[in-house]
């Protein structure tokens, strides 16, 4: 569908924890992992949303290392390989690592071609005119343009950067004027108004060969470091790659380049940067309320309610958001919900795991939760995925018990090895360790109870 001869890749950028999203995202289940609209998740989305423009098998994401499995599984679900398409980061380095990393993994195969660089976690509604503007972009590429995807302003938006347009290039493509971050609500009025002021999406198209040079130009400390780095392992170390520029894409080469053009765009884009935002795009009830899972209201407007395991009922509430998960609950008035951003830096000085994970944690053999924390016991429950296996360490501090409540076990304490079927239990001295397989077709789902002060939510 695009003029080009060149291949092209489509790069989802999936880093970040979606701070302004807690409780339901969090550092280590963060946002583009969430199934907030539907039954995709919000990386799913993102990439069926590809077809058939581009082939999302062709897809390269880059994320931290410790979203790698789950990403992995997310992809893998939707028919797509994760091998050799899932791009791990040691550690956060901001978008322009991260695209250049992407742009090298694809040069080992390729002389040239063309990169589609979009976020994980931003949402789409006219996706007919996304396809347009992509095969536009695509083409812009391919005459060597380094083009942004400029989201036509509705309103005066302090949440977003700007992008400024000038002259006409093709595609109804502009030259860029300059970026502008993020104006207070005077300026973003001003550049409504202007008519030639775009949101910043973060999306963009270049060509590999002209965004390698640019980045020679522009931050070749970084271009040749990280060059190195991958010519050297294809396991980058967190002590080599912390040493990299944080810095964004926009900053290292876009504010600084000729060569760029954005596109004005208008498909109905949100980056769902807050529980705001999130409500702002899906569809209202005749009381302009979203409701998500078991809610009852009485005489409530304006609101957005999304609970996960209990009911909630909300009575004579006015813009008010209430969101529910297993192990916290977030309740503001939706025109400040994006400040949930500084309840999670207070966690995090408190040492509170809630800012971290949930209850349930991805393991990369299945998933543990926290069922019951009390001062000396703790319940959890294991599900072991089929063909995976697990191994519960020593724990001096801890006796354990493992039930078995749904498949079967294969388990060996020392060298002794027995098969454990549903309903029946092993007991674990604080010496022992186990090692717990599961062969069947089917997951195996085990209750593990210790009896200790403590109850450490790694196996």
């Amino acid at each position: 569908m695009t003029s080009s001869d060149l291949p092209v890749y489509p790069v989802l950028l999936a880093g970040g924890s979606g701070t302004r999203l807690w409780p339901v995202s969090r550092e280590l289940y963060p946002k583009q992992l969430v199934r907030f609209i539907g039954s995709d998740s919000l990386i799913q989305s993102t990439l069926k949303r590809l077809s058939p423009v581009l082939d999302s098998h062709n897809v390269k994401i880059v994320c931290g290392a410790e979203h790698s499995v789950e990403i992995s599984r997310h992809i893998e679900s939707i028919g797509i390989r994760a091998d050799g398409n899932v791009i791990s980061e040691p550690c956060g380095r901001n978008t322009a690592p991260a695209v250049l990393l992407a742009l090298f993994d694809i040069l080992r195969t390729e002389s040239d071609a063309i990169l589609c660089i979009f976020p994980a976690d931003h949402v789409i509604q006219d996706v007919d005119s996304f396809h347009v503007k992509l095969a536009s972009a695509i083409r812009l590429a391919a005459a060597d343009y380094i083009v942004t995807f400029g989201i036509q302003p509705g309103y005066p938006e302090t949440g977003y950067g700007y992008i400024e347009g000038r002259s006409l290039i093709s595609e109804g493509a502009l030259s860029i004027g300059r970026f502008v971050e993020k104006p207070d609500i005077q300026t973003a009025g001003h550049y409504v108004q202007a008519g030639n002021y775009f949101w910043n999406s973060g999306m963009f198209a270049f060509k590999a060969s002209v965004m390698a040079e640019e980045f020679k130009t522009f931050q070749p400390y970084l271009y040749y470091q990280l060059k190195t780095l991958v010519a050297a392992s294809d396991a980058l170390s967190i002590e080599d790659y912390q040493v990299l520029p944080n810095i964004s894409i926009d900053v290292a080469v876009m504010e600084k380049t000729l060569k760029g053009a954005v596109l004005p765009s208008d498909f109905g884009w949100s980056d769902i940067g807050s529980w705001k935002s999130l409500y702002d795009f899906l569809p209202k009830d005749e009381n302009q309320n979203v409701f998500h899972g078991d809610v009852i209201s009485n005489a409530s407007h304006h609101c957005f309610v999304m609970g996960h395991e209990r009911l909630i009922a909300a009575n004579h509430l006015n813009n008010v958001v209430i969101v529910e998960t297993p192990d916290s609950v977030f309740v503001s008035d939706i025109e400040n919900s994006r400040d949930v951003k500084s309840i999670v830096s207070t966690l995090k000085e408190k040492g509170r795991w809630e800012y971290q994970q949930h209850t349930t944690a991805s393991k990369p053999w299945g998933s543990l939760t926290s069922l019951e924390t009390k001062d000396h016991y703790r319940v959890g429950r294991m599900i072991v995925y089929p063909g995976s296996t697990v191994t519960i360490k020593t724990n001096p501090a801890a006796a354990r018990t493992l039930v078995v409540v749904a498949g079967t076990a294969d388990i060996t304490v020392g060298l002794k090895r027995r098969m454990l079927q549903t309903g029946e239990s092993l007991y674990l001295a604080p010496e022992n360790h186990a090692v717990i397989e599961n062969g069947s077709n089917d997951p195996l789902v085990i209750i593990q109870i210790a009896t200790a002060t403590f109850f450490s939510t790694e196996v």
